[in-house]
């Protein structure tokens, strides 16, 4: 493994091939989320390991995070860091409840008639844009945020930032490297309990996110603090396929074992490989929009979800016409993220960016 100068690292480049894996990460959870719906026998699911794209997204975050703020947090404040995070996550986390609250009220597919009083589901609407957990909803399998189940992983990326801002920012790196070793023990520890880590997104295993994030966004950020970045050529192209492979591998009772090694091992390897990489210029704008894409994508898909389970419930298509469904409802999916980035979040978020550097001057 080839240590990076740090000067290099200091011109701060744009890690085109990270951001671009990040989308292959996100359409690879939400064909995963199609798939559990159809398939609740996971040996079943061809990408039945696709939830372990939130892992990736930790270590990523916990990567991109040291490299963006590292050396600036100090000078622009506590204040002003949580803004810039607030504006740059929250402005799809409330428009992904909204979508979610429509898809509850108005789903198409389901007959049933909604059993919430008004309030009932006011009060969930609240928690879903607050980010404040809420396991009440039995008809969605006591998620965390009923309206935008995703908006788990969400709340922990908070967590992990308000960590960052009050001590792993000026955590000496070889404590770093204890926690890494402490919350890795807690990821063995929770796939040996539960046979997979899976969990995070319920009531019943709302601490296994806390363990998920203490370790990957942990590792990201060693990744950085220590430039262990690993020249190679692999490409873009190359190492989509060696992150499919963790999604695609095949789901048994060896989960125990095999998704802690992918987390703790193989995700970090990505992300120092993809930060070590030359990027093919025929692939510069396919990265950049896959990047573009990929949080709008992971946080406006799930209302869709709601809708093909109780299609699903309903009709119970068969496998070929489950591809007719799904093909097209990924690309239906990618092209509403496009859009809603490009109207909605945008927009939104350089309005609010102006508004915090006027309230500096």
């Amino acid at each position: 493994m080839e240590k990076l100068n740090p000067g290099i690292l200091k011109t701060k480049q744009h890690f085109e091939i990270l951001d671009g894996l990040r989308g292959v990460a996100a359409i690879a959870v939400v064909t995963f989320h199609f798939m559990e719906i159809a398939y609740s026998d996971y040996s079943k699911d061809f990408i039945g390991h696709g939830f372990l794209a939130v892992d990736f997204f930790f270590c990523l975050s916990g990567f991109v995070i040291g490299y963006a703020y590292d050396d600036r947090i100090g000078k622009m404040g506590i204040k002003e860091f949580f803004k810039s995070r607030l504006i740059r996550l929250h402005p799809l986390v409330v428009f992904g409840s909204v979508l979610g609250l429509l898809g509850f009220i108005f789903d198409p597919f389901n007959a049933q008639p909604i059993a919430r009083s008004a309030g009932s589901i006011l009060l969930l609407f609240l928690s879903s844009i607050f980010m404040i957990p809420n396991a009440t909803m039995t008809e969605r399998y006591f998620n965390l945020f009923g309206f935008n189940a995703p908006a788990w992983s969400l709340f922990w990326e908070y967590a992990a930032n308000i960590v960052y801002a009050f001590v792993l920012c000026r955590l000496h790196r070889r404590y770093l490297i204890v926690l890494a070793v402490i919350s890795a023990v807690g990821i063995c520890y929770v796939a040996g309990r539960s046979g997979n880590l899976m969990g995070g997104w319920s009531g019943d295993t709302f601490w296994d996110g806390g363990v998920r994030i203490a370790y990957s966004f942990t590792a990201g950020l060693l990744i950085y603090r220590y430039n262990l970045i690993i020249k190679n050529k692999l490409g873009f192209i190359g190492l989509s396929i060696l992150l499919m492979l963790a999604f695609l591998m095949p789901f048994s009772s060896w989960n125990w074992l095999s998704e802690p090694f992918v987390v703790i091992i193989y995700f970090p390897l990505l992300v120092a490989l993809g930060a070590g990489t030359v990027l093919n210029n025929s692939f510069r704008k396919l990265c950049v929009f896959s990047g573009n894409i990929s949080y709008p994508l992971y946080m406006t898909h799930y209302f869709v979800m709601w809708m093909f389970g109780s299609y699903y419930a309903a009709n119970k298509p068969d496998a070929a016409h489950l591809a007719y469904i799904i093909i097209p409802g990924l690309i239906v999916l990618i092209a509403l993220a496009y859009l809603v980035m490009k109207v909605y979040d945008i927009p939104l978020r350089r309005y609010l960016t102006e508004r915090r550097k006027q309230a500096v001057k």
